[in-house]
């Protein structure tokens, strides 16, 4: 069953020991604007998928972050959200990779899922098992199964 959050409220993820981060829903109207946003429009077409990953993220903790704690400067200072700062947060490979399991893919799961709808366990889908047993030997064709060759 595929659960509504109707409340829309923000809420915080933890990115690492100490580090969390406070975040927008992600809504159908912040990925729309997040594709659309000049720096992921930016990217050449013979760019990797990684790099389109990187910049996507980017973009979309530029929308979406709203509030952070754990995060200081160079001298350990407190300091807060910046499209420069969040940028530098995600250049960290750890910080990136738990935006994305934490944020990104848990927004993405319905459509991994394909809309929280199960793989047809009878049909021709990736999800469907093997049930019967191999052929012994090659079918006849038609005509040879009428004239009894």
């Amino acid at each position: 069953m595929l659960t509504l959050d109707l409340s829309n409220a923000p809420r915080w993820h933890d990115l690492a020991p100490s580090v969390r981060v406070q975040l927008r829903p992600l809504t159908t109207a912040l990925m729309v604007a997040t594709r659309s946003d000049p720096a992921v429009e930016a990217v050449p077409e013979a760019a990797s998928d990684e790099e389109r990953a990187v910049a996507f993220a980017k973009a979309l903790a530029r929308r979406a972050l709203l509030a952070w704690e754990g995060i200081g400067d160079a001298n350990g200072t407190p300091i807060d959200p910046s499209p420069a700062a969040i940028d530098a947060l995600l250049d960290i490979w750890p910080i990136f990779e738990a935006f994305q399991l934490t944020y990104v893919s848990k927004g993405l799961l319905l459509e991994q899922e394909k809309n929280a709808s199960a793989l047809s366990p009878n049909g021709p889908s990736a999800g469907a098992t093997d049930i019967a047993k191999p052929a012994r030997k090659r079918a006849k064709t038609a005509q040879a199964a009428q004239t009894g060759r």
